[in-house]
């Protein structure tokens, strides 16, 4: 959730650059829950030797999308409903809480910013598309928090968000989607309305529990 048009940049390694690619196809449901990670046939993609394979698997373990276990090696992690349930309940309570402390900070800039993502959402021509824009929508209202344990839990909870929406949009097809709540928000955020803000996110996120598709 950090803002990248602030970040550094750095050549990545051959292990961010394995980390990646296995997190896309993770996320994206390439690579399905309870799947085996093979450290040689990883090895040979890349052309490289186990120790970068094996600095990725550790990233990925960092952020929940795999699982080292005791003689059965690296697997991809399951979803579950429980996991979903748990997902959806803290984010609905953790993002309206980064985005009290972003507000002071959100200007002109940064709604304009909101603007742009909420409008590729509603012209995205795939799911790909829009996960990317939804995940830099609900990033522009949490960056500025300046609270950087908050936004590595909700980096990650946004992970399990993405790989459900995979799954549950690969299963009934994808159609081209606009979201007012989106709309909402940035009214609210225009209007000076945090308290508003706040409630309208908290909710959003919490249709996903009850519409089982994410938000």
């Amino acid at each position: 959730m950090q803002d990248l048009s602030q970040a550094p940049t750095t050549a990545p390694t051959t292990a961010d650059r394995i980390a990646e690619l296995l997190r896309v196809r993770i996320v994206r449901g390439e690579i399905e829950g309870g799947a085996a990670l093979r450290q040689d046939h990883i090895a040979s993609e890349f052309g490289t030797s186990h120790v970068p394979v094996r600095e990725a698997f550790a990233r990925l373990e960092a952020i929940g999308l795999v699982v080292s276990l005791p003689r059965r090696g690296v697997r991809v992690t399951t979803l579950s409903q429980a996991a979903i349930k748990e997902t959806v309940e803290m984010r609905a309570a953790l993002e309206p809480l980064a985005l009290r402390h972003s507000v002071p900070h959100l200007g002109a800039q940064q709604v304009a910013q909101l603007e742009q993502a909420h409008a590729r959402c509603s012209q995205a021509d795939s799911l790909v598309e829009w996960d990317a824009a939804n995940c830099r929508f609900h990033d522009i209202l949490s960056g500025q928090c300046g609270m950087p344990r908050l936004l590595a839990s909700l980096k990650q909870l946004q992970l399990t968000n993405s790989r459900y929406l995979f799954a549950a949009g690969l299963q009934r097809g994808w159609q081209p989607r606009s979201d007012q709540d989106h709309r909402l928000i940035i009214d609210a955020l225009k209007a000076g309305d945090a308290e508003r803000a706040m409630q309208l996110l908290g909710r959003h996120i919490g249709t996903m529990e009850r519409i089982g598709f994410a938000t």
